[in-house]
């Protein structure tokens, strides 16, 4: 009897479909997972927000309500705390010291009222301390470091408030960016350099001490306006008197038995 014939087996080429198939569902069930343990509690979120906020703000008075929450499906419940964010008290001598930066320069503002009135002086107050910005017109004639007698008698009335203090003074010259190519005056580094040393001369000369203060040109590198049209450029020809607060890194102060002299 003749032996039956084996039927060949044929491979299969799409076994790995399975495989494929149980390694997307598992991949999905893992995200699940992950997706469900990281949902985030959007009312326990909303009160740890509102607590920040009010704390950078300083609200003197800001009562945050705590909310209880059920862990199984994040009901909020009733409020079972409140937390209060409260300012913290400013020292005596900050207060003080603030308040006499006030003073300054009310002072400041009622001896140079004319000039502001016309637009030639700005006084303005921030934490670092007073600044005066002065229209250099006021001060010096075109491409001169040397002050006017009309100016004189403002910026002595303004060494008279400060000298009886201990505030240090940084006295900035500014230009705008047309060149300058003088024999005197190189560059506008020169030029601001030179009208912001006049300042500090004056002011030494008036009975600030001169370990105080510091002379800074600037030139035509720091505006306050684009120079793209004759009123601008007005506007960065100046020199700054910066009275500062308490800030005494931004100068330094040489030792009164070390010598005298503007830095």
């Amino acid at each position: 009897m003749a032996r039956r014939r084996r039927e060949e087996e044929h491979e299969n080429h799409e076994r790995w479909l399975v495989s494929y198939a149980d390694f997307i569902t598992l991949l999905f069930a893992f995200f699940v997972v992950m997706y469900a343990i990281s949902s985030i509690n959007e009312g326990k979120y909303r009160v740890l927000s509102d607590s920040l906020v009010n704390a950078f703000r300083n609200d003197p008075a800001a009562d945050i309500a705590t909310i209880k929450y059920d862990h199984a499906d994040n009901s909020p419940k009733k409020p079972i705390a409140t937390l209060r964010v409260t300012p913290a008290p400013a020292s005596p001598a900050l207060e003080e010291e603030a308040k006499r930066m006030r003073g300054m320069a009310g002072n400041l503002r009622a001896t140079l009222g004319p000039m502001i009135e016309d637009g030639k002086v700005r006084v303005t107050q921030s934490k670092r301390g007073i600044a005066v910005e002065i229209s250099d017109s006021v001060l010096f004639q075109t491409a001169k470091a040397e002050l006017q007698p009309n100016s004189i008698n403002a910026l002595s009335a303004v060494a008279k408030l400060i000298r009886d203090t201990d505030n240090l003074v940084q006295v900035e010259g500014h230009t705008d960016n047309q060149p300058i190519a003088s024999p005197q005056f190189p560059s506008n580094w020169e030029l601001s350099a030179a009208r912001a040393a006049s300042v500090v001369r004056l002011f030494a000369g008036e009975g600030v001490a001169p370990q105080r203060m510091v002379a800074i040109g600037y030139g035509e590198y720091r505006p306050v306006e684009p120079n793209d049209s004759p009123d601008q450029r007005t506007r960065n020809r100046r020199v700054t008197l910066n009275i500062l607060a308490d800030n005494r890194d931004d100068v330094a102060v040489l030792p009164a038995e070390g010598g005298a002299g503007a830095q």
